[in-house]
């Protein structure tokens, strides 16, 4: 998300609009305003989020974050989240990505 003051953005509010449409298809997500940003949730446990700015991450465990790396993806800060990549975003991979950080969580 953002740091812990950080104002919330008309971009943070956009793009979490934005994922939240595309993961109708995904049963149990909900999202929540929370430090500028989004955070996002499958049956209680965070996945991902949208930080302030409106970037979007996802959650890895080390055998995702070699392969979100190697998709041109990058740290989100210390969170043990990584960007999804614009062409992930606008494509049908992105469900498949999210799905694959719900289960970091499982």
């Amino acid at each position: 998300m953002g740091l812990k003051g950080d104002k919330h953005t008309n971009d943070a509010q956009l793009t979490a609009e934005l994922f939240l449409e595309k993961l109708v298809v995904i049963k149990g997500v909900t999202s929540k305003k929370m430090f500028g940003g989004h955070g996002f949730f499958h049956e209680g446990q965070m996945f991902g989020m949208v930080d302030s700015k409106g970037g979007i991450a996802l959650k890895v465990d080390n055998d995702l974050e070699q392969e979100y790396i190697k998709m041109g993806s990058s740290k989100h800060g210390k969170m043990p989240h990584y960007a999804i990549p614009d062409s992930i975003f606008r494509s049908d991979e992105l469900i498949d990505w999210v799905k694959k950080s719900i289960a970091v969580n499982s």
